[in-house]
């Protein structure tokens, strides 16, 4: 009996989404018999190899996925967070940056979670690159990561943690008192705002800060620390 595509694909899909990832490939390969240039498929079957640990079969997935669709964004995505994974990271990179090339010289609408996710890969570089104390390219990162999502509160966090790092105190601190503007209830913006603070020698400032901090989480273990070191420097 001949396969029917649509069958298969739904079947497929049904599969995927409840993460029953043995059926699933079973089933998109049948699909990809019928329509091997199914670029979504080769997508599902690269996130599928991917979260069974068989990254080599992931990468040409999404290789395969590119060759058919070039502007598949999601696709070129998680291709980059394979090649990390596979510890090809001039691959990675390489591959990220034509993704965020390819979304921002469309029409100017670029899809939210895509946003996101481009948002996020950001973050990662910026955070290699502060773990390396190569701040400048940290900032670069982290702001870029802003410029696709100006309202994610661990990055403006994090941004001003490398400009604090770096010694721009003024900015940092700005940009600390955005993330709480953002999300009130963010307790590293505070912790750090405070530490900031405290580096800058305004201790009752810093106190302030962790004392909010510590209403929003009694129970911070840190932030009582901080608050006990504090308090010596006001006596």
């Amino acid at each position: 009996m001949t396969d029917n595509f649509e069958e298969l694909y739904e079947q497929g899909m049904d599969a995927f989404n409840k993460r029953d990832y043995a059926t699933a490939e079973h089933l998109f390969q049948r699909v990809l018999t019928i329509n091997p240039r199914f670029a979504d498929i080769q997508n599902k079957l690269g996130i599928i190899y991917n979260q069974t640990s068989r990254m080599e079969l992931a990468a040409k997935a999404f290789e395969a996925a590119l060759e058919i669709n070039p502007g598949y964004t999601e696709a070129s995505l998680n291709l980059a967070i394979t090649y990390s994974d596979l510890g090809q990271y001039d691959k990675a990179r390489e591959v990220f940056e034509r993704a965020a090339r390819f979304s921002s010289a469309g029409a100017g609408v670029i899809d939210p979670f895509i946003k996101g996710k481009l948002a996020n890969e950001h973050l990662k570089v910026g955070a290699i690159y502060t773990d390396l104390r190569l701040l400048d390219e940290a900032i670069e990162e982290y702001e870029k990561a802003l410029r696709l999502a100006p309202n994610f509160a661990d990055i403006i966090t994090q941004l001003g943690i490398a400009l604090r790092d770096k010694g721009r105190f003024d900015e940092a601190i700005s940009q600390f008192n955005r993330a709480k503007e953002v999300n009130s209830r963010f307790i590293p913006a505070r912790v750090h705002l405070g530490l900031t603070y405290y580096a800058r020698g305004f201790y009752g400032l810093a106190e302030e800060e962790w004392q909010e901090a510590l209403k929003i989480d009694p129970n911070n273990a840190a932030v009582k620390t901080y608050l006990n070191f504090v308090k010596p420097q006001q006596s």
